[in-house]
């Protein structure tokens, strides 16, 4: 059974150049719609920057990472500009334009999800 970080990763590859994902898209396609912020600790630990194009996931509100691990947020920009992808200023992606739209199945959580447990009931 791969891990949370090879799951992530394997998510993370999946994303087209030119598109972004976020941190809670990859979540939830994961089956653990409140595990964003593992998502980035995961990524965080990414061995494989080019491989694994974690510069293509952001926030939630277009947001680019103020402490892009790779380098700071102006070589994510720099990264992300150079696929093609769009901003509406300095810091945040056009979400309308770039944000990637994998199959509608994958973002729904896996019908065996237990609802209780992941919202801490």
């Amino acid at each position: 059974m791969p891990t949370f970080s090879e799951r992530v990763f394997d998510i993370v590859r999946q994303i087209p150049e030119g598109k972004v994902s976020t941190y809670g898209q990859i979540a939830r396609m994961m089956g653990s719609p409140r595990s964003a912020r593992y998502v980035g600790w995961a990524l965080r630990g990414n061995k494989e920057p080019v491989a694994t194009p974690c510069h293509r996931v952001i926030f939630k509100d277009g947001r680019i990472c103020e402490g892009y691990a790779f380098g700071g947020p102006d070589a994510q920009r720099e990264l992300l500009e150079s696929e093609g992808v769009a901003f509406l200023d300095d810091t945040h992606v056009d979400m309308d334009a770039c944000l990637w739209e994998p199959d509608a199945d994958r973002l729904a959580p896996p019908p065996d999800i237990d609802w209780k447990k992941e919202m801490g009931v």
